[in-house]
This record gives C-alpha cells, structure tokens and sequence, in this order.
C-alpha cells in the first residue's frame, strides 16, 4: 500500500477475482466503455462538475491511481500512459500504453474513495 501523497490508494471493496475481465484493458476498450456510457455521468465529460475524477483500479492488489498524461501530470479523461509499469502489458513503437492487466478496471475517484464507472453513475444521480 502507498501513501495518499502519491495518489494510490487501496480499495476497501476488492472485487470477486473472477469477476476479472479476460481481455486486456486498451485503448479500444476505453472507446467502448465511453459509447457505452456516453448518456450516462459514467464519463469523465459528464461528471467531473460532481468532483469524480477519472481513475483506474487493480483488482488483484485494490490499489487505484488517478489517470494521469505519460508526464505525471493529472488528465481530465482516461489516459493509459500514466499507469504504474507494472499494470502496463503492452506499449506501441512510441512507448505508449496500448494495453494494461485484464485485472485494472478504468472507474473514477471522489473523496478518496474509487467507484467504478457504473457505480459513479449510480452515485452521481443522488
């Protein structure tokens, strides 16, 4: 477990391991969940004035991190370039992550707490 200073945090509800996603978490799988939710405050556009901000969640360790530009500095969408090295499964020529851990799920934190995308949905309509 790390300190809050640097922003990743243990969640207090790990998910049912098998529930793990089979596929890596990539850039397409972004753009499907962004369609997916596109209606919904399940994305960053559409909820970041409730104070969540776009996260990511390993549920083998429950540690999550805020998105964050190859840089270090915070990203107001869902960027896989800030991700810790050891969630990174594959990069392009460039060196940008293409694909993270089947177990990191893209969610969103408010008040230091994780919610994944559906759970911030649910959260921000009350």
């Amino acid at each position: 477990m790390t300190s809050p200073t640097n922003e990743m945090q243990i969640h207090d509800g790990l998910r049912n391991p098998r529930t793990y996603r089979s596929a890596m978490l990539s850039v397409e799988i972004l753009r499907e969940e962004n369609q997916r939710y596109a209606a919904s405050l399940g994305i960053s556009q559409n909820n970041a004035c409730l104070g969540f901000r776009p996260a990511y969640l390993n549920q083998k360790s429950g540690e999550w991190v805020l998105s964050r530009f190859r840089d270090g500095t915070p990203a107001p969408i869902h960027i896989l370039d800030g991700l810790p090295d050891a969630w990174v499964r594959a990069r392009d020529a460039l060196g940008h992550v293409i694909a993270v851990d089947a177990s990191v799920i893209s969610g969103f934190v408010r008040d230091g707490r994780f919610y994944t995308r559906e759970e911030a949905a649910r959260q921000a309509r009350h």
